[in-house]
């Protein structure tokens, strides 16, 4: 078949494409956007994909909150596992973070005081707990220089002054007393319905023996916040001084109602029953404040050293001496364990061991020289022996300890074995301290007499001695 031709010169190439206006739009909005998403990224204004997920950042009050949750748990200050390890979280560990993030906070580092200061129940020697209570004064110092004319903050630091006096002595403590009550003061003249404010002036008029204004803030107090642990404690440690044990006994209970897990409130109400002899309460609660103190990892001697004074009392001085040496095993360089023990040991007449154990206590013991510690090892009680410091006469507790170890020396003396240079030496030791103390230097006299009579007869010297008068060390 023929072609016909239309008059047009053939063209061999292929045919041109059309000029598409969409496709030409969405190609400009890619390339926009990429340049769009690389100068984001080059900013920082764009991330890249599939980053972890941030993790957020984590605000001073919620760390404040788990403060609070650690404190009503009774972990006011965990004590930390050997490294690797990781810290056991507790209030004033978590109370510190909350400062790292803010620390123009006033009241919480009032906060961090008062539980620092509460803490130092939970410590084991007098050395720890000075310098626990030092760490409180610089945060409650804190506190106050963020804000002056908070009624709570000087409250608190009333508190922490008046605590510090009980670790002090002489004219120091007296300067602790003093400032405690200017602090408390001021609370109650910037805030007289304060409650924490009324209940700590009350604990620092306690101290200063005005009975009466005492009785009056702590029970004003209480009526004011039924809730506050604080109120009642000082309520009932105002009516205890007071010889109300079964009152006190009522406000420890509501204290401990509102916070079941401090372990110092159930010391506090075993006291008060052992005052009233009713020791299987005492034994009770005492028992309480040792499972307590398990659960939550706290090695403190002090529970299991009121078991033993309890079962002292009731005449059964092995059990005693077993919870005794228990609290020694919490930790076997506490020269206040060894005081305590050595007090034990004379009520039930083994007055060689107690010698041994005070000797530690007032003079201090190399590990060689520290015989119970030995024993222990023996029994396997303890992995080896240890050497203990001496303990400073800083407070009237030590110093019972210092005169009950002159005094058992100066009635162990014999003219073949005499220990009464020694005697002489720490009785007057205790004289030049506490010469105005009239139950101590009776103490002293009749043991000085002792040794003054050595140069008689060993007849004489066996009629006229007589067996150690006993002190029992304050709490």
């Amino acid at each position: 078949m023929e072609r016909e031709l239309v008059g047009k010169r053939p063209n061999f190439r292929p045919a041109r494409a059309s000029f598409n206006i969409y496709r030409f739009i969405l190609l400009m909005s890619l390339i926009i956007g990429g340049l769009w998403l690389l100068l984001g990224y080059q900013r920082g204004q764009v991330q890249p994909m599939f980053l972890p997920t941030p993790t957020p950042t984590r605000t001073a009050a919620s760390y404040i909150a788990e403060a609070q949750a650690y404190f009503q748990a009774g972990k006011l200050d965990a004590p930390d596992p050997p490294p690797p390890a990781p810290a056991n979280p507790d209030a004033i560990d978590t109370y510190q973070r909350a400062l790292q993030l803010d620390p123009t906070n006033a009241l919480a580092w009032a906060e961090l005081a008062r539980i620092q200061t509460y803490s130092i129940t939970m410590l084991s020697n007098d050395t720890e707990r000075r310098a626990r209570l030092a760490e409180a004064l610089e945060s409650i110092n804190q506190a106050v220089a963020l804000n002056p004319d908070d009624s709570t903050v000087h409250a608190v630091r009333a508190f922490v002054l008046d605590w510090n006096a009980s670790y002090a002595s002489g004219a120091e403590a007296q300067g602790f007393l003093k400032d405690a009550e200017a602090e408390a003061v001021r609370a109650y003249q910037l805030d007289p319905n304060n409650a924490l404010g009324l209940a700590f002036y009350a604990e620092v008029s306690l101290d200063q023996q005005k009975w009466q204004q005492a009785e009056q803030f702590a029970a004003r107090a209480v009526s004011l916040a039924p809730d506050s642990m604080d109120a009642h404690r000082v309520y009932a440690t105002v009516l205890e001084s007071i010889a109300q044990y079964r009152l006190a006994i009522e406000q420890y209970l509501n204290a401990a109602r509102i916070n079941p897990n401090l372990t110092f409130l159930y010391v506090y109400i075993g006291r008060n029953y052992l005052r009233l002899r009713v020791y299987d309460r005492a034994l009770e609660y005492f028992a309480k404040a040792a499972d307590i103190n398990e659960q939550l990892g706290v090695k403190n001697p002090i529970p299991y050293l009121e078991i033993a004074k309890t079962y002292t009392q009731q005449g059964e001085f092995f059990v005693a001496a077993r919870n005794a040496e228990k609290a020694l095993q919490f930790d076997p360089t506490n020269a206040n364990t060894y005081g305590q023990l050595g007090i034990i040991y004379i009520k039930s007449r083994n007055y060689e061991s107690a010698l041994l154990a005070l000797r530690c206590a007032v003079r201090g013991c190399t590990a060689e020289e520290n015989e119970l510690a030995r024993n222990m090892v023996k029994q396997e009680l303890l992995d080896q022996s240890v050497a203990v410091e001496g303990l400073p006469m800083t407070n009237l507790t030590v110093a019972y300890y210092y005169v009950e170890y002159g005094t058992v020396l100066a009635f162990l003396s014999r003219p073949q074995q005499n220990y009464c240079d020694e005697a002489m030496a720490v009785l007057g030791e205790v004289r030049a301290r506490y010469p105005d103390d009239p139950i101590l230097m009776s103490i002293v006299a009749d043991s000085e007499g002792i040794c003054r009579r050595l140069g008689g007869s060993q007849a004489q010297l066996t009629a006229t001695s007589v067996a150690p008068a006993t002190l029992t060390p304050s709490p």
